[in-house]
């Protein structure tokens, strides 16, 4: 897809790929409708970008049903001026490392919410309003392939995006919809708590700037790639998990002194991308 002039809706944008993302999107030419609870930081991001007046923004919570109308009145104005979006981007993210023992009712829910209820509801009301040829793209996470201590959740939610991902860009085959997935590995945002950053040292995992998650999902939009992971020896896990489920907990049991130390560093830490939402990707062990 060309981005140039297209209308891209982009949630979780204030975060810190968020961020990067839209200054790259709008470097391409695209018109931005910028979401996020945070609307101080809304409106800097905003004006950072290039040809700033062309975009829009609206701070709202999607994870409740207040929020989710609230942009489908937005979109419906849009539409009434004879706009459509061409792109969903479903970047909003959350997770939290803890065991999931340690872990309470109501942040397990927000989680499970934000990372894979939200943007299921959002790509279901994307099919009423975005154009065809349109495009929608899930971030989620390399923790969607391979399950990990002190992320059982995330994991969960993360692998549930994926499916949903595949199963609905079959489901609407030949409609000019088409349903993308990107799997971030770590990434380097300032949501880091100082435990995660302390384990991905002690374990010798790579992190990758926000810009570089940035640079994969403008590549997929563009030449439309179904799925991808980012990352080596991460692409390299998914596969073996996939296969030989074993050789990856053999490999993590060698870690668990390390990260039980972790966690034990990390139990008051919360953590919640810039929904203020930033990205599902933001440091996590691997």
């Amino acid at each position: 897809m060309d981005l140039n002039n297209k209308l891209v809706l982009l949630t979780g944008a204030s975060g810190g790929i968020g961020a990067c993302l839209a200054q790259s999107l709008a470097k391409r030419g695209a018109h931005l409708l910028l979401v996020g609870r945070n609307a101080a930081k809304l409106e800097k991001l905003q004006q950072q970008l290039q040809n700033s007046e062309q975009h829009a923004l609206l701070s709202a919570d999607l994870t409740c049903d207040a929020g989710r109308e609230a942009l489908n009145h937005w979109l419906e104005s849009y539409r009434q001026q004879g706009q459509r979006i061409s792109v969903l981007i479903n970047n909003a993210g959350t997770n939290q490392f803890q065991f999931l023992s340690q872990r309470g009712k109501e942040s397990l829910q927000n989680e499970l919410n934000l990372n894979l209820t939200t943007p299921i509801l959002l790509s279901q009301a994307a099919l009423h309003w975005l154009e065809r040829p349109g495009i929608i793209l899930n971030v989620g996470s390399a923790f969607g392939s391979i399950g990990y201590p002190g992320y059982a959740s995330y994991c969960a939610a993360k692998a549930g995006l994926h499916r949903f991902s595949e199963a609905l860009d079959r489901e609407l085959d030949g409609s000019g919809i088409r349903v993308l997935y990107l799997a971030p590995r770590a990434t380097k945002t300032e949501l880091n708590s100082p435990a995660v950053n302390e384990l991905n040292q002690k374990l010798g995992n790579r992190s990758d700037e926000p810009q570089v998650v940035a640079n994969h999902v403008i590549e997929m939009l563009e030449e439309e790639i179904t799925a991808r992971w980012i990352g080596w020896p991460e692409k390299l896990f998914a596969k073996i998990n996939q296969w030989f489920p074993s050789l990856v907990s053999q490999s993590i049991r060698k870690q668990q002194i390390a990260i039980h130390h972790s966690l034990g560093k990390n139990l008051s830490h919360r953590r919640t991308n810039d929904h203020d939402v930033e990205v599902p990707t933001s440091s996590k062990p691997l």
